[in-house]
């Protein structure tokens, strides 16, 4: 059973900074990419970022272009969204999922090109 584990959310005032790890019970060098997606109450899971495991291709959704950065760890198994710049609309749960097979950049902003999903970690951004 491949588990992913999220951690590192909490609550911080606009502006701030915080770092979400995802460890992977599987090698992550096994992965094709990882990605991280977050739902706000009342919302679908929206794409957030996405690194690929072979060369570290990252890819991120607009909304957090240049406040986010998405980065791996491959000894520990782990993935990391460092978040700058909070906002309040950046408040969701967030979650870390893996996928085996390759996919283009296309699929990987869909949740549905995913093979396993974290338990989500809840990020509020308060002004």
């Amino acid at each position: 059973q491949v588990q992913l584990v999220e951690s590192g959310g909490g609550l911080v005032q606009a502006g701030g900074s915080l770092r979400l790890s995802c460890a992977a019970s599987r090698r992550t060098s096994s992965w094709h990419a990882m990605g991280w997606f977050r739902q706000a109450p009342g919302n679908g899971r929206e794409f957030v970022a996405v690194i690929r495991w072979s060369g570290g291709s990252t890819y991120y959704a607009d909304s957090v272009k240049g406040r986010f950065t998405i980065s791996r760890d491959n000894a520990q198994n782990t993935v990391y969204l460092q978040m700058n710049t909070l906002k309040p609309e950046d408040t969701a749960i967030y979650y870390c999922a893996g996928v085996w097979a390759i996919r283009g950049t296309f699929e990987l902003v869909r949740a549905q090109a995913y093979d396993y999903w974290g338990q989500g970690t809840q990020v509020t951004v308060s002004s």
